[in-house]
Parts: structure tokens; sequence; C-alpha cells
């Protein structure tokens, strides 16, 4: 029992532990729409895009909160930009400015005298750095992010499988996919200064993905999600603590080797529950 118990016992542990958990739960539950609707994709472009507004802000000086909102409305203004002004379909918006806007952001991290320290801190966090008021901002940007989700549940639903049905629903599609990424939005910039951009990535698909293996509603996915959301921190943490590696990547590698491992279990249980062939009498 102490093996798992020892990685909490001190106070930077304990805030290490809280703070990935409401990354977690935040991740998780906006991922499952990410999942449902195909949109991981979106979700890695998104998560990296807004590197130069906290690259920017770790430069300059400035709340890094407020770098990583101004760099997502730009993402998102100008993935909508090139699509409506274009022929292009989004996805190839979405890949443009994902390599424009990580690129920005490492060319601008590369004026700092600490180029590489910048850029891991804002790649892969400081989990184990996390204080008070981060857990306290933390909250304050979560709230909306489950309320928005719970609020929204229905229309994100419909648009989930049928934009159109949704449409004659008396639902507006394009208000409710503005939701999902100001949803979106917020749980990465909530999330990114103490677990890093490539950690929420890794909350925002791995959990649902795995969840989604083996659930059959949406109500059993969102509850699978937020569960192994919050089992792989907890794991994460307490194999960081004992094998001596970072605290944010190994979160991340839990959440990777969760999915691979159902992937390869699930076929198993299946076989165990198709009926065994009947006798036929002679």
């Amino acid at each position: 029992m102490d093996w798992f118990l020892e990685p909490f016992l001190l106070g930077f542990q304990q805030r290490a532990l809280l703070g990935g958990l409401a990354a977690g739960v935040m991740s998780s539950v906006v991922g499952v729409w990410l999942v449902l609707r195909g949109m991981s994709f979106f979700g890695d472009a998104f998560v990296h895009g807004v590197l130069p507004g906290i690259a920017a802000a770790t430069i300059f000086g400035f709340n890094p909160y407020l770098g990583a909102a101004v760099a997502a409305i730009v993402m998102v203004g100008g993935i909508e930009l090139i699509h409506r002004q274009t022929a292009l379909k989004e996805d190839t918006a979405i890949g443009l400015l994902f390599v424009g806007m990580m690129a920005l952001g490492v060319a601008i991290i590369s004026k700092s005298s600490s180029y590489t320290g910048s850029l891991t801190n804002i790649l892969f966090g400081d989990i184990f750095g996390v204080s008070a008021e981060t857990l306290t901002a933390m909250a304050v940007l979560g709230t909306p992010v489950l309320l928005g989700s719970l609020l929204l549940y229905r229309p994100l639903l419909a648009l989930s499988f049928s934009p159109t049905k949704a449409k004659t629903l008396g639902m507006s599609p394009r208000f409710t996919h503005a939701a999902l990424l100001v949803l979106i939005a917020t749980a990465v910039i909530a999330s990114f200064q103490a677990v890093g951009t490539l950690l929420v990535f890794a909350l925002l698909v791995g959990p649902p993905a795995t969840a989604a293996l083996v659930t059959r509603t949406i109500p059993q996915m969102f509850v699978t999600s937020v569960v192994l959301a919050s089992f792989t921190v907890w794991l994460g943490l307490v194999l960081s603590y004992h094998w001596g590696t970072a605290g944010a990547a190994t979160i991340a590698l839990v959440a990777i080797a969760l999915f691979f491992l159902v992937l390869a279990v699930k076929p198993l249980f299946r076989r165990r529950e198709q009926p065994a062939p009947k006798e036929v009498a002679a």
C-alpha cells in the first residue's frame, strides 16, 4: 500500500495530483465530443496552436492565460476564414494553421536565453510545480467547461451524429460548433500551465477513445472517460515517482498504453460472451 501512497505524502505532490485530476476531468469530458465528431486532429492542432501566445507571455512577461486565449482566437478565426473564403476543406485549414502557429511559437521561444527550458515547460508543463493559485484558476475555468458540456448535451449530441437533423430540430449547428470550440479552448487554457500542451492532448483523446471501446451509450462513455482520465493521472504520477521519469510524459504514456491494452483485451471478452454452438441431434 505504501508503494501507492508514498508519491502523495508531500504538499507539492498532492497539488500535482489535484492539478492533474482537474485537467483530466475537463479534457476527458470535452474530448468525448472530439472523438464522437472525428475531430481528434483538430484537438491536436488546437492544443499546439496556443503555443505562440504562451511563448509570447513567457518572453514578454504578461499573463500566459491571456496569451493562450489570444492565440486560440487567432487559431479558430484563421480556420474559419480559410474554410469560408476558399474551396479548401476544414482539415486543410487546420493543417496549415497547426504548422504555422507551432512554428511561430518555436520561433518566439528561440529568442529566449533559456530556449530549451522554456520549450520543455510549455510542451510538458510543470505538474510538480502546480501552485494553489494555479489550482484556483483551473477551478474557475473548469466550472464553465463542465456546465457548458452539460447544458449543451442535446445540441452537441445531435450535431455529432447528424448536423442536418439538428437543424430540423430547431438547433443551430453553427452556434453549437462554435460553443464546442470555446469549451475546447477553455479546457486547454485552463490545463496547459499545469500539465503542458502534449499531456492536454493525451487527455483530450486517450481516455475518450478508450471509453469508446468499452461502452455502448454516450452517458456511459462520459463516465468511463472521466474515470479512466483520473486513473491515468494517478497511475502516471505513481510510476513517475518510482521510476524517476517526467510526470506529464509518464501520464501521457499511461493514457496511450491503456488504449492499446483495452484494444488488445477486448476481443478476448467478446469471445467469452459468444454462446457455445449447440449440438445438432443426429
